[in-house]
């Protein structure tokens, strides 16, 4: 934490060292600033502030980034001792579909959605961080390929369909992962710990069943197809099993979030207006990200000295813009 200025205000200032020494780190960087100055919500870290330069630009190694101060995250408070209610799980689900129905309008996937990455203050008030593996909805299907490849979100929250390449790359994988958050939160334990490839995809059948045929037959590659049709048919195991202490409505949404396949998924829009969210539901309070964000730059190859330049022109617009609006 830092105090800032005259305001006593506390922020946290983030430190990317050596943001420039590897090209998928560098642009990692870019991605982040550019969708974090574009956003503008109460459930997504805003940017205070991106310290300058203070040295010669041959020398410029390390971004400083002035983010909302936060005083934990999720992942500490569902692995505590500290008390977590049914009523402090379905204000923090309530608050991550609001900020993800934000994202998702901007036509923009998180991709690594997970406790750690939500940040949680002391009144509850949570907000989404960490939009470095973020990527654009609806990029060239020829890109699926490089887009599971460089996909290395922690396991546990990953949809099925990256696990079995179905090609099928949707705001559904986003839901997937809430729907592994809000099982984590009911049961204070991971659901889908897998230690390895198969072991996750093990885990998840164990819990949902054999796949469906219609995501049988969409799996892409032909191995893992004879691996998963290889395996006894196994029944789904019934929510209530899990999490008896939960109230029906609950364990209704969880089941429409965690579905094979991606197309069954809940919605986020829908998921907000499902009752066991009614009580915080408001639809004149659930903005919009207008316009869209625009992934033109992350469509190039882009070199590390260009990516510095790009970085550096960014920190320049973000002081213009607030300068700006000062005067």
């Amino acid at each position: 934490a830092w105090v800032r200025g005259m305001s006593g205000q506390q922020v946290a200032i983030k430190k990317i060292p050596n943001a420039f020494d590897v090209v998928t780190n560098a642009k990692r960087t870019l991605r982040e600033l550019k969708i974090l100055k574009h956003f503008k919500h109460d459930n997504i870290i805003g940017i205070k502030d991106i310290l300058k330069p203070t040295v010669p630009y041959g020398e410029f190694r390390s971004v400083y980034v002035v983010l909302d101060l936060m005083e934990s995250d999720l992942h500490q408070i569902i692995h505590s001792a500290q008390p977590l209610t049914l009523e402090h799980v379905r204000y923090f689900l309530y608050q991550l579909l609001r900020g993800l129905k934000y994202i998702h309008s901007a036509n923009v996937l998180h991709r690594d959605l997970k406790p750690s990455n939500l940040l949680v203050n002391e009144n509850c008030e949570l907000k989404i961080g960490d939009f470095g593996m973020a990527r654009g909805l609806g990029a060239d299907p020829r890109h699926a390929k490089a887009f599971l490849t460089e996909y290395v979100a922690t396991r546990w929250y990953r949809a099925p369909e990256l696990l079995l390449s179905l090609h099928r790359y949707t705001r559904a994988i986003d839901m997937w992962s809430v729907g592994c958050i809000f099982a984590e939160m009911l049961g204070r334990r991971q659901l889908f710990p897998g230690r390895n490839y198969v072991h996750q995809l093990q885990l998840i059948m164990a819990v949902l069943g054999t796949p469906p045929a219609t995501v049988m037959a969409a799996i892409g590659a032909e191995r893992v197809r004879a691996y998963v049709q290889s395996l006894p048919p196994r029944p789904a195991v019934p929510w209530e099993s899990l999490f008896g202490d939960a109230e029906p409505a609950a364990l209704a949404l969880l089941g429409r979030m965690l579905r094979f396949d991606p197309r069954e998924r809940v919605g986020v829009a829908e998921a907000l207006r499902h009752p066991f969210l009614a009580k915080y539901h408001d639809p004149e309070d659930e903005p919009e990200c207008v316009p869209a964000f625009d992934f033109a730059f992350d469509r190039r190859a882009l070199t590390k000295e260009e990516i510095k330049a790009a970085i550096v022109a960014e920190i320049a617009d973000f002081h213009a813009r607030r300068d700006g609006i000062r005067r």
